[in-house]
Order: C-alpha cells, then structure tokens, then sequence
C-alpha cells in the first residue's frame, strides 16, 4: 500500500471550463492497485502554484507518489516540467524515458513531452501527458517499476537479485 496525490495542471480545468478526464483516468488505473488516493487538485499552468502545492504534497502530506498531468508540451503556458525540475532533489530518467519510448510505437508526437520523473525526499513526482489516452498509457508502462521504487524510496526494498552464472 502506498499513498497517491493527483495534480491535474490545466488553466481551463482550474476555471471550471473543462472537465478532468486525465484525473479520471488515472484516478481508475489506481483503483485496481494497493494504493490509497489521498490527494488530487486542478491548478493553473502557473509555475509558482504548481511548486507550492508539489511541496506541500511532498514534504508536508507525505505522499509517496505525486502524479501530475498536463502542463508537458510544448506551448509557453506550458511549465510542469520546469516547475518539477524546481523541486526535486534527483531525476529518475528511466521512468520519463520508457514512457517516452514507448509512446514513440504509437505516435511520432511523443517526441514533443518534455516529461520528467523525479524524487523530493521518499516522494516520486511523475509528470504525464494531459490527454486522458496518453496519460493512460504512459501510467501503464511505468507501473510495473512502481511499487518497487517507492519501497526503496522508503528504504523497505530488498536488495535485487542478481543471477549467478
């Protein structure tokens, strides 16, 4: 069991003007987990705002795991990366990198996420992309390296097995 925020970075979704799918979508891939959801919010596309509450989440809440989504392209509003990158203590390129990989297999676009994973303290903070469909996808490379990363992460892993020749 380990515990869950959803940070869903949208400037029409903080105004009420869109509904979040992406939230949604992540929000029902955690539901067939051992995980507890105990936070989720919509901010704006503001750098600030997104720092502040990925701070409070992390240190304050102690979440284990803090997934954003949107905020990751290309356009000028769009700052989560920038705003991760602020607060964590160290990248885990693996996580971005798999996703990004394997969303190549599906469309060229993928190219475009500037996506990062990283911790602050025992928490990992995700960014994913803010379509429903490929924050679903990404979610479900990366969740099989999930639960272990957050058990090392709270220093409960063993060590890896390694095989003898």
């Amino acid at each position: 069991m380990f515990t869950v925020g959803i940070l869903t970075i949208s400037d029409k979704g903080s105004r009420g003007e869109r509904q979040d799918k992406s939230g949604a979508a992540i929000r029902e891939i955690f539901s067939n987990m051992d995980v507890r959801i105990v936070n989720y919010d919509i901010v704006p596309d503001e750098k600030e705002l997104i720092v502040e509450k990925l701070v409070k989440w992390a240190d304050e809440d102690d979440l284990d795991v803090l997934i954003t989504t949107g905020g990751t392209g290309l356009t000028p509003r769009d700052v989560t990366p920038e705003a991760t990158l602020a607060v964590v203590d160290r990248i885990v390129p693996g996580f971005a990198e798999a996703m990004r990989a394997e969303s190549l297999k599906k469309t060229p676009m993928a190219m475009l996420s500037r996506a990062v994973v990283g911790t602050r303290g025992k928490c990992l903070i995700i960014n994913l992309p803010g379509s429903p469909k490929a924050a679903r996808e990404c979610l479900q490379v990366i969740l099989p390296a999930l639960p272990h990363a957050v058990e090392t992460l709270k220093g409960q892993a063993g060590e890896c097995g390694t095989a003898e020749a």
